[in-house]
């Protein structure tokens, strides 16, 4: 049995977390899984609610918990607010508090899919399937900023720091991961101008030494940012700081399709992790029926196998979304014409395969 704290959010989030429950309560009850949910409230709904974006008791609730599930948060409706105060700020805060420092976003092309990717079928052939590791408590994000000055003198200011111990362990992490797959992994900086990178390139070398197994590569951001468009097959799991994980993550799910597509997993010392899709709350399609569920029913997927060590359970649903993918179902994200499926329609295919 395990207990899971839900966090529906913002926009489409409530939507397609409703999705994602009638799989996995569908695989669940295949396999003889028992999940528990405690709903908790976080972003612009915990804003609206209580004033704050992260409320200590849905801390508490997560700390309490084996995984946590979430939609989406944010949207215009809050945009003006202080950035303390901005649903995002909830988002950044959870992470800290969860001690959740390695972001994995897998984007994997499926064959059925292949004609939705932008790039030209030759830059794809051999299939795309890259697991890129961002750091997730460090760096710029969590930086000392500030601003100061006035009239042509403002200035406004973000610090990118990095310690020994936050690069090692998401090194690691991502070293372990390139064990399981293909022993290849590509460490990204920006190490030619960056004092931060600099430190980052040493210590993922040091860490290289600890598994020979494994091919190690530096590449510049600027030039992975390039390759990534170029030949996206050359990668397979891609180690890089906060910034850049969440610049070229988000680059390298367009090449298979769409952002719909994409789920992750958010991942501290242990099993307990984060689980949610890559997309934002989408709230000029809320309500409407239409927004793409599939990478948070993926995400769902993540958690069974990384957080409750339930590979086969998370198996038949990754083969389930690759099945209906075949079958030639899609959202309106990925038809090409006006014929698609709304976003239950879509959930209650994935729950026949299953």
């Amino acid at each position: 049995m395990y207990k899971v704290a839900l966090i529906k959010g913002d926009g489409i989030g409530p939507e397609i977390v409703d999705c994602t429950l009638m799989v996995l309560n569908r695989v669940c009850e295949k396999h003889g899984i028992d999940i528990e949910y405690e709903t908790a409230l976080m972003g612009g709904e915990a804003l609206d609610a209580v004033g704050v974006p992260l409320p200590d008791e849905t801390v508490a609730k997560c700390k309490e918990s084996d995984a946590v599930f979430l939609g989406a948060v944010g949207g215009e409706k809050w945009d003006k607010l202080p950035g303390h105060l901005r649903p995002e700020a909830g988002l950044l805060g959870i992470r800290k508090a969860l001690g959740l420092y390695a972001n994995l976003r897998p984007a994997v092309m499926y064959e059925a899919l292949k004609s939705a990717c932008p790039l030209s079928q030759k830059s794809i052939e051999g299939g795309v399937d890259i697991m890129v590791v961002r750091e997730l408590t460090g760096g710029i994000y969590f930086g000392e900023r500030g601003s100061g000055g006035k009239g042509e003198d403002e200035y406004s200011f973000d610090t990118e720091k990095y310690t020994v111990k936050e690069v090692r362990r998401i090194a690691k992490r991502a070293f372990e991961l390139a064990m399981e797959r293909n022993r290849k992994l590509t460490s990204v900086d920006k190490a030619n101008v960056l004092e931060s990178s600099r430190l980052f390139r040493r210590v993922v070398s040091e860490v290289a030494e600890e598994y020979p197994m494994v091919e190690l590569n530096h590449m510049y951001a600027d030039n992975c940012a390039m390759q990534l468009v170029r030949s996206p097959g050359q990668f397979d799991v891609i180690v890089t700081t906060n910034m850049f994980g969440d610049i070229l993550s988000d680059e390298a799910s367009m090449i298979t399709g769409s952002l719909g597509m994409l789920p992750s997993a958010s991942l501290g010392d242990g099993r307990f992790g984060l689980y949610e899709p890559i997309h934002g709350s989408a709230p000029d399609i809320a309500g409407k029926g239409i927004a793409n569920p599939m990478a948070s029913i993926l995400s769902a997927a993540m958690m069974l196998r990384h957080s409750f060590c339930e590979t086969i359970a998370a198996r038949d649903i990754e083969q389930a979304v690759e099945n209906v993918l075949t079958r030639g179902c899609r959202t309106a994200d990925l038809a090409t014409d006006k014929n698609y499926m709304t976003s239950m329609q879509i959930t209650k295919e994935i729950v026949k395969e299953i």
